[in-house]
């Protein structure tokens, strides 16, 4: 429990603050979504990307979240994906039709270290896959590196449905 309490205080250190302006199209409609009320989950992913994958387990991965979460919109974004269509690897994992859900692909396709996206939001993308956890505008959880563990996903969840006196 101490190792995760770091992680999570690691992986959000740097990142619960002001976000600078979007001025990309992309970044302008997802930050449109994440102002809303509602906790949105935004999922940066590649088709490629051997721990994106294992988070597609239709039995305990991201389509159970989903179903489980209908409040929550889910926006999964894929970057760094090199040109590779996502939808089949989503629609084998159950991914895709579901209302709550809202995928896209980030224009700029490059995986190599000088060329790919590395900041959306005004927030560093370093890793994939990477979890954020928004309500009301407000970053309330990052999750920088690696695969996401659903039981400790579902738990920020609910901690962000709840009203923060900060």
């Amino acid at each position: 429990m101490k190792r995760l309490a770091r992680v999570l205080l690691f992986a959000t250190a740097g990142l619960l603050r002001a976000a600078a302006p979007a001025t990309d199209p992309l970044e302008m409609q997802v930050a449109e979504l994440v102002a809303g009320p509602q906790v949105t989950v935004v999922h940066f992913w590649a088709p490629w990307c051997p721990n994106c994958r294992a988070e597609l387990d239709p039995a305990t991965g991201w389509a159970k979240f989903v179903a489980t979460n209908p409040d929550v919109k889910v926006v999964f974004i894929n970057i760094w994906h090199k040109g590779q269509d996502p939808a089949p690897r989503l629609a084998a994992a159950g991914l895709g039709a579901q209302p709550n859900l809202l995928l896209l692909t980030h224009p700029n396709p490059s995986r190599l270290a000088a060329d790919r996206l590395g900041s959306f939001l005004g927030l560093p993308v370093t890793w994939i896959p990477t979890t954020w956890v928004y309500r009301e505008g407000k970053l309330r959880v990052a999750f920088n590196y690696g695969e996401i563990r659903f039981p400790v996903l579902q738990q920020m969840v609910d901690d962000a449905r709840n009203e923060w006196s900060r």
